[in-house]
């Protein structure tokens, strides 16, 4: 797999640029820069990083094709979740908490 390819396709869907990344993630510039224009790959802890950021985890960010065991309503969550800023999620995440108090 061409991870640089693939961080860009996730770049591409959300809007970001790699110095969004770059600040979001809180990695350095030059880290980020050499994935891109270097192809050089991360390593495991800083594409955890990165995916972490994007809203993902590892196994969505390996799996290309979609079907990582989710249904479509669970993909469409996750789309959403990862355009969400990490304020936006603790306030998802509160309000689910909350509905599941109250079950």
């Amino acid at each position: 797999m061409d991870v640089s390819r693939r961080l860009q396709e996730l770049l591409d869907q959300r809007g970001w640029t790699m110095y969004k990344l770059a600040k979001e993630a809180d990695l350095s510039w030059s880290t980020v820069r050499n994935i891109f224009k270097r192809n050089t790959d991360p390593t495991i802890s800083t594409l955890e990083i990165m995916c972490n950021t994007l809203g993902i985890s590892l196994s969505q960010f390996f799996d290309v094709d979609g079907q990582g065991g989710l249904t479509a309503e669970q993909r469409r969550m996750l789309d959403m979740w990862a355009t969400l800023s990490e304020r936006e999620r603790a306030a998802v995440m509160e309000m689910i908490e909350l509905l599941l108090a109250h079950k």
